[in-house]
């Protein structure tokens, strides 16, 4: 596991075509957590959700959208599915199936 997140982290900071990637003179600004996600786990209804403690899967066939829990900006249950959804490519109005997951946080 410990090579894996070696090389998501090398890949995040050098490799997310969203973004520059990080200067070696910028390292010491960064603050750097590793999330570990838990078994997803199937769930019937939104209800079933808290943005402070579950992060949320969105899938509509092959379609797939995730969200962590406890982001900044993200206060709602709708907000979360809504932004999982964009994430995946999933219409609003698609049908869907929801799935929870817990996260350890390490800094």
């Amino acid at each position: 596991m410990a090579l894996e997140i070696i090389h998501n982290a090398v890949n995040a900071v050098s490799k997310d075509p969203r973004f520059e990637p990080v200067e070696e003179d910028e390292l010491k600004y960064l603050d750097i957590s590793v999330d570990v996600l838990g078994e997803p786990e199937k769930i019937k209804s939104e209800s079933e959700l808290d943005v402070k403690k579950y992060g949320v899967i969105v899938q509509s066939g092959y379609k797939r959208g995730l969200l962590l829990p406890d982001l900044d900006g993200v206060d709602t249950v709708d907000q979360q599915v809504s932004i999982a959804r964009r994430k995946g490519g999933i219409a609003p109005g698609e049908k869907v199936e929801l799935f929870r997951f817990e996260v350890v946080r390490h800094h």
